[in-house]
């Protein structure tokens, strides 16, 4: 296994522990902490790419896993917004409709020996995930410390603004990407 494919792993192994201290009130930070991992995890995606095509080490194996990864990753986050009263549960809805489809599509160009890759429209939906988790986990830490309390409402009104064009995105990239590759659904026997 190659670097950049090594660093997708890494991303997904990050996870449980990105839940455990995003969900765990009672450590210390717990949001600053889950922040940084997070942001650990999110970098390994820009990492992993620019290696990749950088080195020549371009593999199926990453096609597949790199938007895999990402998916795990935001949509954990996502769901423990929901969990947390951070979000809407509309918009996870959403998002994971569209995730299950875009996935449901490569699996099947991937039955036909088709690997599809990220689009540029789905690279843009992922990294409005990621600013949005980030903006929410930073405003959540912001008022962890006890800064701005009157401002609770406010940041949670933020915090959905960003979720909900995050979720947007997710939405139009998804009927692109339906779009493009509708001749994998029609051609599947």
């Amino acid at each position: 296994m190659n670097l950049p494919n090594k660093l997708t792993v890494l991303r997904v192994i990050l996870v449980p522990f990105f839940v455990a201290a995003l969900m765990l009130d009672c450590i210390p930070h717990n949001y600053l902490i889950a922040g940084l991992i997070f942001g650990i995890a999110s970098y390994t995606d820009h990492l992993d790419g620019k290696i990749a095509r950088r080195d020549n080490l371009i593999t199926d194996f990453g096609k597949f896993m790199d938007p895999l990864a990402d998916k795990i990753l935001v949509m954990a986050a996502m769901i423990c917004f929901v969990a947390l009263g951070h979000t809407n549960p509309y918009f996870v809805i959403i998002i994971m409709f569209r995730e299950f489809a875009v996935t449901s599509i490569r699996l099947v160009a991937a039955s036909n020996g088709t690997v599809i890759a990220a689009n540029i429209w789905g690279k843009f939906k992922t990294v409005s995930q990621i600013v949005a988790i980030i903006v929410v986990i930073v405003l959540q830490y912001v008022l962890q410390l006890g800064f701005f309390p009157e401002q609770a409402g406010l940041f949670h009104i933020i915090g959905e603004v960003f979720n909900g064009f995050c979720t947007l995105m997710a939405l139009i990239s998804g009927i692109i990407y339906i779009k493009d590759n509708w001749s994998c659904i029609a051609d599947f026997k």
